[in-house]
């Protein structure tokens, strides 16, 4: 699925995704300032949480949805070392049936499940974005 999108279209995009991610997990690759994090708060916010930001520093955030699942929302730019993902657990947050957003999972790329949803985001001329579910 692709997808040609501008802002006032994320609620749309975000619910085009949420219907045909064939996995909980999510990875998000895009350069930076490509709208990753927008487009992850209105994934949260359309499965009823609220998200203020990035998890940079902190690695991994954790949600509540008004479904009482969890989400988990990942931020591994900053990881050098996969072993900075395996000291927070990472297995526990991937493999629970929970959702998780990840941002920057190349970062992490040998222990993300092989079922996750890839989604790549670029950003086009006109300043749209082209959003790609593989």
């Amino acid at each position: 699925m692709e997808i040609t999108y501008s802002l006032k279209d994320l609620s749309a995009v975000a619910s085009a995704i949420l219907k045909n991610t064939k996995s909980k997990t999510l990875l998000f690759y895009a350069t930076m300032g490509t709208g990753k994090t927008t487009l992850i708060k209105e994934l949260a916010n359309q499965l009823g949480c609220s998200i203020s930001s990035s998890p940079t520093f902190a690695l991994v955030n954790e949600y509540e949805t008004d479904q009482n699942e969890i989400l988990y929302h990942f931020d591994f730019y900053r990881v050098e070392d996969e072993n900075e993902a395996y000291d927070i657990g990472i297995e526990e947050y991937l493999y629970n049936n929970q959702w998780a957003f990840i941002e920057w999972p190349e970062n992490v790329e040998n222990l993300l499940p092989l079922d996750a949803q890839v989604i790549t985001i670029k950003t086009n001329a006109d300043d749209s974005r082209t959003i790609c579910l593989k």
